[in-house]
């Protein structure tokens, strides 16, 4: 119904912003983590938002990118998973992370956010995992950029860390995040930024 909403940061709370458009303001459900990335106050942000229409409430969520917000529309098709629960989940987890959790299998992982448990992660995986591709995360925007050689840039690098991050016992979501997080991959082969990887993990 409402694709976005721009304007100008009224004020900010861990779970709620308000928008100034043109002199009226819209209350927006945000979770902590994109709380956290919102310019301050009287600065102008931009929610892509999703509108939950009931018979006794107009609710808008918020999210800063569109691939938050489509992750976040595919996580509530899954039955037992609400708006808020799934917001709780990308609050925890980056898209990325949330979709290789999904394809791995990681129950652990998806179960570290408020309000989900055991038996709701493995129903997100069992329901998501087939609509979820590798194509759809940042490796894997690489990979087709490069016309589909894994063996291109420092791709291959990043992947077989993270194979031997998940090796030793890390969960695939969490090696992806720590893989992801390095500074000056670029220049290291696979064993240094496992080492790197490593380091974060402590």
């Amino acid at each position: 119904m409402i694709a976005y909403i721009k304007g100008i940061v009224e004020d900010i709370t861990e779970d709620n912003v308000v928008l100034d458009v043109h002199d009226v303001g819209y209350n927006v459900k945000i979770s902590a983590d994109t709380a956290g990335r919102l310019p301050a106050a009287g600065e102008v942000a931009k929610l892509y938002t999703y509108t939950l229409v009931k018979e006794d409430a107009f609710s808008l969520y918020g999210f800063l990118t569109r691939d938050e917000l489509e992750l976040f529309k595919l996580c509530i098709t899954v039955n037992g998973i609400g708006p808020k629960v799934a917001q709780a989940i990308l609050a925890v987890m980056d898209t990325d992370s949330l979709r290789f959790a999904i394809m791995s299998g990681d129950v652990k992982a998806i179960s570290k956010a408020p309000g989900v448990g055991k038996r709701t992660a493995e129903r997100l995986i069992l329901e998501l995992k087939g609509k979820i591709n590798m194509e759809d995360t940042a490796i894997g925007q690489e990979i087709v950029s490069h016309g589909g050689n894994v063996l291109a840039g420092d791709t291959a690098q990043k992947r077989e860390a993270v194979e031997a991050l998940v090796s030793l016992g890390y969960g695939q979501a969490e090696s992806l995040k720590a893989v992801n997080a390095i500074v000056g991959i670029e220049d290291m082969d696979s064993g240094a930024i496992l080492k790197a990887a490593l380091k974060k993990m402590f």
